[in-house]
């Protein structure tokens, strides 16, 4: 779905910030300003929900799962 005619609002002071940005031709326009930092933010906050994730792991029960992988890939292994 492309919103390419959709009205946003945004401080003035801000958009100031965005133009400087565009004028300087680290952007093209200010459309890919918003962009990049909206996907910036997105990314940000999917890796910080991964880390609340982690978080709620135990640790030492996660080596025990990852110790149990390795013993049985060392009854496997093949020899060389």
């Amino acid at each position: 779905m492309n919103l390419s005619n959709s009205v946003i609002e945004i401080d003035s002071t801000l958009l100031e910030r965005v133009d400087s940005l565009v004028a300087r031709k680290l952007f093209r326009n200010r459309a890919e300003v918003f962009q990049s930092a909206i996907a910036a933010l997105v990314e940000r906050l999917d890796e910080e929900s991964f880390a609340c994730e982690c978080e709620k792991l135990d640790a030492g029960r996660e080596q025990n799962f990852a110790d149990i992988g390795l013993k049985s890939d060392f009854v496997t292994w093949p020899e060389y």
